[in-house]
């Protein structure tokens, strides 16, 4: 494992925020048990805790323990979508924090095809926090100085790595209907 690798899992692991890359964008990103953690991210990106977080993995094994039940063919779908650039709204736990959530019954999750995202999760041993690393309103930062430029020294660290080369964002589903709530 790299040294910044190292520097990023530590940062999470001690409740910091850390932006990283991602198929698209750079991801804002924390260790979703951490409350802490969680509120930081959402005051850094000046986001409503209302409309709630995804969660990105290496495998959903790294999400099963935010999950509530699915039935077996809406998992089986699910599954052939991953790894990739699709990200499900999946009945959450009820006892998952409503800061990831936000006021919904399901948790937005995404196994990663990003290799370095991928790597950042196996390394921190379970699923991360990952939303867009920009404040609320401005585009999206795709390069480390663009980060810096809107978060500056209130951000924890900074992965720097090259993007996935997508365009737009994860598409995001609902997992009971497979209706498309966000195109990519």
């Amino acid at each position: 494992m790299s040294q910044a690798l190292d520097d990023a899992v530590a940062c999470l692991r001690s409740g910091g925020v850390i932006a990283y890359p991602t198929e698209s964008v750079y991801g804002l990103g924390c260790d979703p048990a951490n409350e802490q953690a969680i509120e930081k991210l959402l005051d850094l990106k000046q986001r409503s805790a209302d409309k709630g977080l995804i969660l990105i993995a290496a495998s959903l094994a790294q999400l099963e323990p935010w999950l509530g039940e699915l039935p077996a063919e809406k998992k089986h779908a699910i599954l052939a979508s991953w790894p990739g650039p699709v990200s499900w709204l999946w009945p959450a736990r009820e006892e998952i924090s409503t800061l990831l959530r936000g006021r919904h019954d399901t948790l937005a999750v995404r196994v990663t095809a990003h290799p370095q995202a991928a790597a950042l999760c196996q390394a921190f041993g379970g699923a991360i926090v990952s939303t867009s690393a920009n404040l609320a309103g401005e585009p999206a930062a795709r390069t480390p100085a663009q980060v810096t430029r809107q978060f500056g020294p209130r951000l924890d660290y900074i992965l720097e790595g090259e993007l996935g080369g997508r365009q737009n964002p994860s598409e995001i589903r609902d997992a009971l209907s497979g209706k498309v709530i966000r195109e990519s």
